[in-house]
Protein backbone atom coordinates (compact mmCIF):
# COMPACT_ATOMS: atom_id res chain seq x y z
CA UNK A 1 0.00 0.00 0.00
CA UNK A 2 0.86 3.75 -0.22
CA UNK A 3 1.17 5.33 3.20
CA UNK A 4 -0.91 7.72 4.65
CA UNK A 5 2.02 10.43 5.69
CA UNK A 6 1.01 12.97 8.67
CA UNK A 7 3.07 15.05 11.33
CA UNK A 8 2.54 15.76 15.15
CA UNK A 9 4.27 18.03 17.04
CA UNK A 10 5.47 16.61 20.68
CA UNK A 11 3.55 18.62 23.35
CA UNK A 12 4.21 19.02 26.96
CA UNK A 13 1.87 16.83 27.96
CA UNK A 14 3.71 14.00 25.90
CA UNK A 15 6.42 13.91 27.66
CA UNK A 16 8.09 13.24 31.16
CA UNK A 17 10.73 14.87 33.83
CA UNK A 18 13.51 14.33 31.77
CA UNK A 19 11.64 16.16 28.74
CA UNK A 20 11.11 13.14 26.37
CA UNK A 21 8.01 11.92 25.22
CA UNK A 22 6.54 9.31 27.62
CA UNK A 23 6.59 6.04 25.96
CA UNK A 24 2.33 5.64 26.32
CA UNK A 25 2.09 8.93 23.85
CA UNK A 26 2.98 6.84 20.83
CA UNK A 27 -0.08 4.87 21.33
CA UNK A 28 -2.14 7.55 21.85
CA UNK A 29 -0.72 9.32 18.36
CA UNK A 30 -1.32 5.76 16.37
CA UNK A 31 -5.10 5.68 17.58
CA UNK A 32 -5.23 9.30 16.47
CA UNK A 33 -3.17 8.51 12.69
CA UNK A 34 -5.49 5.63 12.42
CA UNK A 35 -8.64 8.00 13.10
CA UNK A 36 -6.91 10.90 11.00
CA UNK A 37 -6.36 8.37 8.08
CA UNK A 38 -10.14 6.55 8.39
CA UNK A 39 -11.78 10.15 8.36
CA UNK A 40 -9.25 10.71 5.16
CA UNK A 41 -11.60 7.62 3.67
CA UNK A 42 -14.65 8.76 4.62
CA UNK A 43 -15.27 6.20 7.30
CA UNK A 44 -14.59 6.48 11.35
CA UNK A 45 -13.54 3.87 13.96
CA UNK A 46 -17.80 4.77 14.89
CA UNK A 47 -19.98 4.53 12.45
CA UNK A 48 -23.71 3.52 11.94
CA UNK A 49 -25.31 1.87 9.05
CA UNK A 50 -28.35 0.37 8.48
CA UNK A 51 -28.52 -2.83 10.79
CA UNK A 52 -27.07 -0.57 14.09
CA UNK A 53 -23.82 0.57 15.26
CA UNK A 54 -20.02 -0.42 13.92
CA UNK A 55 -16.82 -0.01 15.89
CA UNK A 56 -13.15 -1.47 15.43
CA UNK A 57 -12.00 -2.27 19.01
CA UNK A 58 -7.99 -3.42 19.10
CA UNK A 59 -7.13 -6.14 20.01
CA UNK A 60 -3.34 -5.89 19.41
CA UNK A 61 -1.26 -2.95 19.98
CA UNK A 62 3.11 -2.77 20.41
CA UNK A 63 5.59 -0.56 19.61
CA UNK A 64 9.17 -0.64 19.36
CA UNK A 65 11.26 2.29 20.39
CA UNK A 66 14.49 3.39 18.82
CA UNK A 67 15.75 7.01 19.63
CA UNK A 68 13.72 9.82 21.52
CA UNK A 69 12.21 12.83 20.26
CA UNK A 70 11.58 15.61 23.22
CA UNK A 71 9.07 18.76 23.40
CA UNK A 72 8.21 20.49 20.03
CA UNK A 73 9.92 18.24 17.89
CA UNK A 74 7.76 17.46 14.99
CA UNK A 75 7.13 13.90 14.06
CA UNK A 76 6.69 12.42 10.60
CA UNK A 77 4.00 9.40 10.82
CA UNK A 78 3.55 7.12 8.39
CA UNK A 79 0.99 4.83 8.49
CA UNK A 80 0.35 1.56 6.30
CA UNK A 81 -2.25 -1.08 5.67
CA UNK A 82 -0.08 -4.39 7.07
CA UNK A 83 -3.40 -6.39 6.46
CA UNK A 84 -6.62 -5.93 5.64
CA UNK A 85 -8.37 -9.63 6.86
CA UNK A 86 -12.24 -10.68 6.72
CA UNK A 87 -12.96 -8.86 10.18
CA UNK A 88 -9.50 -7.31 10.87
CA UNK A 89 -7.67 -4.26 9.96
CA UNK A 90 -3.89 -4.37 10.78
CA UNK A 91 -2.40 -0.99 10.36
CA UNK A 92 1.81 -0.69 10.44
CA UNK A 93 2.85 2.61 12.06
CA UNK A 94 6.92 4.22 11.56
CA UNK A 95 7.81 7.73 13.63
CA UNK A 96 10.78 10.20 12.38
CA UNK A 97 12.10 13.11 13.39
CA UNK A 98 14.36 14.92 10.92
CA UNK A 99 14.64 11.38 9.32
CA UNK A 100 16.38 9.63 12.19
CA UNK A 101 13.47 6.83 13.05
CA UNK A 102 12.07 6.74 16.67
CA UNK A 103 9.75 4.28 17.01
CA UNK A 104 7.68 1.53 14.45
CA UNK A 105 4.24 -0.05 16.18
CA UNK A 106 1.55 -1.80 15.05
CA UNK A 107 -2.28 -2.00 16.15
CA UNK A 108 -4.48 -4.37 15.15
CA UNK A 109 -8.45 -3.53 15.15
CA UNK A 110 -11.70 -5.52 14.77
CA UNK A 111 -14.59 -4.87 13.21
CA UNK A 112 -17.94 -5.06 15.27
CA UNK A 113 -21.50 -4.39 16.37
CA UNK A 114 -22.26 -2.86 19.40
CA UNK A 115 -25.17 -3.41 21.07
CA UNK A 116 -26.65 -1.74 24.33
CA UNK A 117 -26.05 -3.93 26.97
CA UNK A 118 -24.23 -6.72 25.06
CA UNK A 119 -20.50 -7.27 24.00
CA UNK A 120 -19.32 -6.41 21.15
CA UNK A 121 -19.44 -9.09 18.32
CA UNK A 122 -16.97 -9.67 15.81
CA UNK A 123 -18.33 -9.18 11.99
CA UNK A 124 -17.15 -9.27 8.62
CA UNK A 125 -16.01 -5.90 7.48
CA UNK A 126 -18.79 -4.31 5.47
CA UNK A 127 -18.24 -4.20 1.62
CA UNK A 128 -18.49 -0.91 1.04
CA UNK A 129 -15.98 -0.12 3.88
CA UNK A 130 -13.99 -2.99 2.53
CA UNK A 131 -13.59 -1.58 -0.71
CA UNK A 132 -12.76 1.72 1.06
CA UNK A 133 -9.79 0.45 2.63
CA UNK A 134 -8.42 -1.84 -0.42
CA UNK A 135 -8.37 1.23 -2.96
CA UNK A 136 -6.37 3.40 -0.16
CA UNK A 137 -4.14 0.95 -1.00
CA UNK A 138 -3.59 1.82 -4.53
CA UNK A 139 -4.18 5.90 -4.50
CA UNK A 140 -1.71 7.05 -1.46
CA UNK A 141 -2.57 9.53 0.11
Amino acid sequence: MAAYRTTRRVEFRDTDAAGIVHFSAFFNYMEEVEHEFLRSLGLSVLMRDAEGVLSWPRVAVSCQFQSAVKFEDVLDIELRLVRVGEKSVTYGFSFAHQGRPVAAGELTAVCCRMQSGAAPRSVVIPEAMAQKLAASGDSGS
